[in-house]
């Protein structure tokens, strides 16, 4: 008798469709039965008859317990992945930054591990290089060695964070050699802070005024940069939260000539314009880069629905209001970040439904399986997870895509005070969820499971692209095989179970 089976619901992978039971045990899907078939025997079954079942999503990009400055956000490991779970996401994707220039890339790295025994579902990790020395080579060796197998740098954030481009290109270089990814924050720093600059000096650098002080341009021209040492070093980039359609279309351009070259974006970059910086609370609303204009962002949702853009992940970042109004006069002493990991199930789903609005159900619900898990889970090579398949984490979430609910940022779990998207009407939220085997979340509220999160090694990323012959759709399999699009494993069951 399996541990679990999802019953009668609409099975749905980036690579196909089928109304199914998953069947749940030992942590793992063990089988995916027609469900012209019985419901094989379970000690639990839930019946998703009539509403989708998907694989549990990958945050990519989450900020968890960081010091940035004088500035910590307020959760922790336990916070984050509880709001996690509440979200639908059952994989994080954190980054070991260094806090200042005492603190290596190892020992931030190493740092965020000894958090993460806290996590409440499962996590990995990228690293990060602020500055060049002769010992970065051999740190990042160890990190792969660990399976942190991509780094992030910042092209921007002066006197913090911002790595020059030497430390990129020679990062790069060690990235190829290690079979890594190289994660991007591409804003033209001499752009921003001359921007920046002109606004202090004209009085105009409150809230109000940031999206006039990071112009689209410092965007695109740090993509441009950046792609154009990729090209140099041959080094796969991936570029974090994306907000103008000129910045995707340049990654578009380069894939299109063989490069390894991936577009994020963040949901409230998908459903939010700058007109929020005239609103009541536009600190609510500080991130980096900024919000854009409504043209702006009417251009991004149809790469959106093109598929031009490959993840949607939160850029969580856990502020809350009192450390957003200390400084709400000067942008430049303000926290920016906004929390998101919570509310990045409905609002990736409402906006791919909204601007895919001409699709059939079932392109739109493959394609958000793409965005939401798939493709995060390939990209980042994380074995086990992205799909429902035989063999891969029982990661699951079932929803009812018809279902709406009004965000109250007061009642998220998020460990803040606010939601960027309060009072906003969103589909797409999860009713079930399961995290390695584990119903987390169902009808009766949410069953913590404690401290039982494990930490995700990653595979190579030419290893893992190679192993999948660079197929759309395939994501790691934990055993080394691949599922890809067309190949969808059904296995018949026999027994009938009990309904819930």
């Amino acid at each position: 008798m399996a541990d679990l089976v999802i019953a009668h619901g609409l099975v749905v992978n980036a690579f196909g469709t089928q109304t199914a039971h998953v069947v749940v045990d030992g942590g793992r899907v063990t089988a995916v039965v027609d469900a012209a078939e019985p419901v094989p025997a379970a000690a639990r079954v839930i019946d998703a008859a009539g509403r989708a079942v998907i694989p549990g999503g990958v945050d990519g990009h989450c900020h968890v317990a960081q010091v940035t400055g004088r500035f910590r956000t307020l959760d922790d490991f336990a916070v984050t992945s509880t709001a996690a779970l509440w979200g639908g996401t059952t994989t994080i994707l954190d980054f070991g930054i260094p806090r200042d220039a005492s603190e290596t890339p190892l020992d931030a790295a190493k740092n965020k591990l000894a958090l993460a025994s806290a996590a409440r579902c499962d996590v990995a990790l990228h690293g990060s290089v602020i500055a060049w020395d002769e010992t970065v080579p051999a740190q990042l060796e160890e990190l792969a060695g660990l399976g942190i197998r991509s780094v992030k740098m910042y092209m921007t954030n002066r006197g913090t964070t911002i790595a020059d481009n030497d430390t990129v290109l020679r990062v790069m270089r060690e990235m190829v050699r290690l079979d890594g990814l190289t994660y991007i924050h591409a804003e033209h720093d001499a752009i921003v802070v001359d921007c920046t600059q002109a606004h202090a000096e004209a009085g105009t650098i409150g809230i109000g005024h940031l999206h006039e002080t990071r112009p689209e341009l410092a965007e695109e021209a740090s993509v441009r940069e950046v792609i154009a040492m990729a090209e140099y070093t041959g080094a796969p980039v991936y570029f974090v939260h994306q907000s103008t359609p000129g910045a995707v279309d340049l990654v578009a351009e380069a894939r299109s000539r063989g490069f390894d070259i991936h577009s994020e974006t963040c949901p409230h970059y998908l459903v939010l314009d700058d007109g929020v910086y005239s609103s009541r609370y536009p600190e609510w609303f500080a991130c980096c880069p900024p919000m854009r204009s409504p043209e702006t962002v009417a251009a991004l949702r149809e790469r959106f629905a093109d598929g031009s853009i490959h993840t949607v992940s939160s850029d969580h970042s856990c502020y809350d209001l009192t450390q957003k109004r200390e400084r709400t006069d000067d942008v430049r002493q303000m926290p920016h970040g906004l929390p998101g990991v919570e509310t990045r199930m409905p609002v990736t789903f409402t906006a791919l439904a909204e601007a895919a609005a001409a699709a059939s159900d079932r392109d739109v619900l493959e394609r958000f399986v793409e965005v939401f898990s798939a493709a995060p889970a390939r990209i980042n090579a994380l074995p086990g997870k992205g799909a429902i398949a035989p063999g891969y984490d029982a990661d699951l979430v079932v929803f009812d895509p018809a279902e709406a609910r009004t965000v109250d940022g007061g009642a998220l779990h998020m460990g803040t005070d606010f939601s960027p998207f309060d009072g906003r009407e969103l589909r797409g939220w999860p009713q079930v969820v399961v995290s390695g085997g584990r119903v987390v979340l169902d009808r009766d509220g949410f069953h913590d499971p404690g401290p039982v999160g494990r930490f995700v090694a990653r595979l190579g990323y030419r290893e893992s692209a190679a192993a999948s012959g660079g197929a759309p759709g395939t994501v790691p399999h934990p055993d080394g095989r691949t599922t890809a699009r067309g190949e969808f494993a059904v296995v018949v069951g026999s027994h009938a179970g009990e309904g819930e």
